[in-house]
């Protein structure tokens, strides 16, 4: 956070600004206003009518009736693996989004109206355009004034970690979208490594054992159900009664799924993100290493909230792993 309070403060203007910290994920867009916290925690998805072809769900609600609407209704992701696959659903969203967040601000501002400066992260592996297509999503959303900062960068500094310090810190972030590891060091990206479409990958290992061991077929909502629900690695060994179409016939069966099956699903996912991790340590130099093994690694995004994950990865590969 100071890291962005020094970008922001750089310039100075006697118009008002409220100042924004936007992570655009795959699976949840988060927005942070400067000295008030996080306001908006919500998923990436929004709602076309294709009569109309008019935006009429956004965010949570978009969310909750995938799967439930009629041919006229489509639901839209706008982003893949951390990049905008659809510029104008990520228009609209942003739009909606950043009004929503700062809304309750404006009062403030009866004169002048205040410009919106924003602070946006994107993945280390997104290329210059990709990179321009979010500048230009977020001018047309009604920001004036925008920096892009890698993904990596931006966790090492929310873990409390001296970026331009020469102590590397090794970085995991689990989001829905894309899985980025990195060792940030002197103001930089060392090295790093990144697995896409890892949520949608996770939502389709649990549909596929679900269909092979009880033989349903489930929604890809109920899967991220029971993934956020039943995914834990302690001891705990939780069920969750769900509801899909029966393989054989066709109608609906409902089966129960417990922590072990969950488990057993992502079992794959996981040991390619502890093998993605050990390639990129044994890529460095040995004073690098030993500095990890000190510092141990930092885990952030939506997975790191999994009860125990910290447990799996210490085991895994014997560093001391944080939250």
């Amino acid at each position: 956070m100071q890291l962005f309070q020094k970008i922001f403060h750089s310039s100075f203007s006697i118009i008002p600004k409220i100042r924004l910290y936007l992570d655009l994920g795959t699976t949840n867009t988060r927005i942070a206003i400067e000295n008030k916290g996080l306001l908006l925690n919500e998923p990436t998805c929004i709602g076309l009518n294709k009569q109309t072809n008019q935006y009429i769900f956004y965010g949570k609600e978009a969310k909750t009736i995938i799967g439930k609407t009629p041919d006229f209704i489509k639901i839209i992701k706008p982003l893949s693996s951390g990049v905008i696959v659809d510029f104008d659903g990520t228009v609209a969203l942003l739009k909606y989004f950043i009004g929503k967040a700062v809304q309750p601000y404006l009062v403030n501002y009866r004169v002048i109206k205040p410009t919106i400066s924003v602070i946006a992260t994107v993945p280390i592996c997104a290329t210059e355009i990709e990179k321009k297509a979010v500048i230009e999503c977020l001018q047309k959303a009604g920001c004036s004034e925008i920096i892009i900062i890698n993904k990596t960068l931006a966790t090492a500094t929310g873990s409390g970690a001296n970026i331009n310090s020469h102590t590397p810190c090794l970085t995991v972030d689990l989001g829905g979208g894309l899985i980025e590891i990195g060792i940030v060091s002197g103001g930089g990206v060392i090295a790093y490594r990144v697995i896409k479409n890892a949520g949608e990958v996770m939502n389709k290992l649990v549909m596929n054992y679900a269909y092979l061991k009880n033989g349903i077929i489930l929604g890809e909502s109920t899967c991220d159900e029971l993934k956020i629900n039943l995914l834990r690695f302690n001891q705990e060994n939780t069920t969750l009664a769900v509801r899909g179409k029966s393989l054989e016939n066709g109608l609906p069966k409902s089966i129960k799924m417990s922590t072990n099956d969950i488990n057993e699903a992502l079992l794959t996912s996981f040991n390619q993100i502890t093998d993605m991790i050990k390639e990129i340590v044994e890529f460095v130099q040995p004073e690098i290493v030993e500095e990890i093994y000190k510092n141990g690694i930092y885990l952030s995004g939506n997975l790191a909230k999994v009860p125990n994950i910290n447990d799996f990865f210490q085991k895994e590969l014997d560093i001391n792993t944080n939250l």
